[in-house]
């Protein structure tokens, strides 16, 4: 079969079990895997390499791991320190013990047993937030709870997917020079990493952002993880391990949400290839000959990471249905044991047999899982606990404030915002701008705010706020309509540059629009009066009503602005009615002079 054809056949199987996965509420994972098992040796055998599509597939899990680098900020993790480290250490620690003397009782060597135990001490990061962000789960106290458990298991996949090679034989001689040479090349390769990626990468990516060629960009930017993680490679280290370093390495730089927004759809076809190809591999043989034990290891391994999720969870202080539900939601097998159990059989560490045995098992698991959720259900009603006031997690772990564009008028705001210790995002396009005001401690991420995939990023799904004040009309006018299309959540406040943008700005659904220069000219044509000899109040007084009646002017005239004619005898009409206005007012001010004289 040609690789066009076997494209054609991933992709249809693909776009067929996916959707219909989801509209059963199984989750995109279980329909990668299922696509996999219809079309691989155990469904209708139309694609037989099953090797090879798993081996490109890992660059998912690479890309995978460069996002969650770029996701991993250090203050962030600071924040979250005690949950993370906490509960999500003791519950991979605990379990992944408990699993591998498991293992071991059936016979197998340690070395194998220990790769089993750390392979399914892992849950599926993907499948689990996933389910709990469609039951709106997430901002609960158990889901903020798992969340954490989460990140602590994706670090933590990061050292185990290093250390399962070295089980191979039982491990080198630890006083060996071979062993300390490799250590050495290892902890180099990692140092030069490490200082190319803080200093010779951004300055390469800003260089490539300069060229405002959208494709370069992100060219670039599979280059660096590709680079790396073959780097990582060549010294005997995982590629993940590499991709997962340059992530961190840019977590805190202004390319953060440019270079999100770029490989996510990579890593998402390249993730759900490597979820086809696990779903190839699955030996279902077993399911016939081995049924009983495959569905009783099934119902051992959620059974034992549930029990030790809900005793941290009543640890943690978590109610009856909180506990419950955190035990559900995470106590299925992941996509790294996956890749851990491959490396393993890779690495001579593990057998084939137990490893096929071992990932049916997890393959299950994760299809037990949203029927586990039907059933807690329908026979636990009880209301999830609100989180409490002294939770140690923020109650907003992002930005509730975005500002797209960070020019002189975007800068004033966010001032005004760090002033109140209020967080906010903000996005710049132009690379020069971000690098100009980052000398002067403000933190702008690279990024184009037309673009959906950027907004998502940033984090528009979550915030409150978005600020338009980008300096290109058409590009603001074109953020107003991806926000108002995508993200109605979002309040926006748009900087309009005349009449014209801002008419341009509310046909796309903006209501507050603030003119760049009207308050300024208002300001300086009230000390413009009062330089000529008006009383200060009088000057506020001109001032004000000049402002009401010039903002009722332009909702006024709000869908006749594209009659050029008619909006030009308007605007005639509109200046007699002013010059009436302050006659008038002029008017009504002398009348009350004279009564004040007469009366006096």
């Amino acid at each position: 079969m040609s690789l066009l054809t076997e494209s054609v056949v991933f992709l249809g199987a693909a776009v067929v079990a996916v959707p219909l996965a989801k509209r059963l509420g199984l989750g995109s994972v279980l329909g990668y895997l299922a696509a996999g098992a219809v079309i691989g040796p155990w469904g209708f055998g139309l694609v037989s390499d099953v090797e090879s599509i798993l081996h490109f597939g890992e660059f998912g899990v690479v890309l995978l791991l460069f996002l969650i680098g770029l996701e991993l900020q250090p203050s962030r993790l600071w924040t979250m320190r005690r949950p993370v480290f906490g509960l999500g250490g003791a519950q991979v620690g605990i379990t992944a013990v408990i699993l591998a003397g498991v293992a071991y009782g059936f016979g197998l060597p340690w070395q194998g047993a220990v790769a089993i135990g750390l392979a399914l001490s892992l849950s599926s990061t993907a499948f689990a937030l996933q389910i709990m962000a469609e039951k709106g789960h997430l901002t609960s106290r158990y889901g903020r709870t798992a969340f954490a458990i989460l990140l602590f298991q994706d670090i933590a996949a990061i050292p185990m997917i290093a250390l399962v090679p070295l089980l191979a034989g039982g491990g080198p001689d630890a006083g060996s020079s071979e062993v300390w040479i490799a250590a050495l090349e290892v902890a180099a390769v990692i140092a030069a990493v490490v200082v190319v990626g803080r200093y010779l990468l951004r300055f390469v990516l800003r260089g490539v952002a300069s060229a405002n060629v959208r494709e370069i960009f992100t060219a670039c930017g599979l280059l660096t993880v590709v680079g790396t993680a073959l780097l990582m490679q060549s010294v005997g280290m995982s590629m993940a391990l590499g991709a997962f370093i340059a992530g961190v390495l840019l977590a805190d730089s202004e390319f953060r949400h440019a270079l999100e927004a770029d490989i996510e759809p990579f890593k998402g076809l390249l993730l759900g290839l490597f979820f086809i190809a696990v779903g190839m591999s699955v030996n279902f043989g077993l399911l016939t000959t081995e049924i009983g034990m495959v569905l009783g290891l099934v119902v051992a391994l959620i059974a034992i990471k549930a029990l030790v999720l809900y005793v941290l969870g009543q640890i943690s202080g978590l109610d009856y249905g909180s506990r419950q539900s955190l035990a559900i939601s995470i106590s299925q097998g992941g996509e790294f044991a996956f890749v851990i159990l491959g490396i393993a059989v890779a690495a001579g560490v593990l057998a084939r047999e137990p490893a096929d045995l071992v990932i049916l098992v997890v393959t299950l698991s994760m299809a037990v899982t949203p029927f586990l959720y039907l059933l807690s259900d329908r026979f636990s009603k009880k209301a999830l606990e609100a989180p409490r006031p002294d939770d140690d997690m923020p109650d907003n772990l992002e930005h509730p404030v975005i500002i797209a564009g960070f020019g002189r008028f975007g800068q004033i705001i966010g001032r005004m915002l760090r002033a109140k210790q209020i967080s906010f995002t903000a996005l710049e396009l132009n690379p020069n701008q971000v690098n100009f005001v980052a000398k002067y401690g403000n933190k702008v991420y690279y990024g184009d705010t037309t673009r959906y995939d950027v907004l998502i990023a940033a984090g528009a799904r979550d915030a409150k706020v978005m600020v338009i004040a980008v300096d290109d009309v058409d590009q603001s006018v074109r953020t107003a309509e991806v926000v108002g299309e995508y993200f109605p959540n979002l309040s926006v406040i748009a900087r309009a540059r005349d009449r014209q943008h801002a008419y341009r700005l509310m046909e796309a659904g903006v209501k507050h629009v603030i003119r760049e220069t009207f308050f300024s000219g208002l300001e300086a044509g009230r000390l413009a009066l009062e330089g000529i000899g008006f009383a200060s109040k009088d000057a506020n007084h001109i001032a004000e009503v000049f402002r009401d009646f010039d903002e009722r002017r332009l909702k006024t005239q709000f869908g006749n602005h594209k009659d050029e004619a008619k909006f030009q005898a308007e605007a005639r009409a509109w200046a007699d009615q002013l010059e009436e206005l302050f006659a008038e007012d002029m008017a009504a001010d002398t009348d009350a002079v004279e009564k004040d004289k007469d009366s006096a």
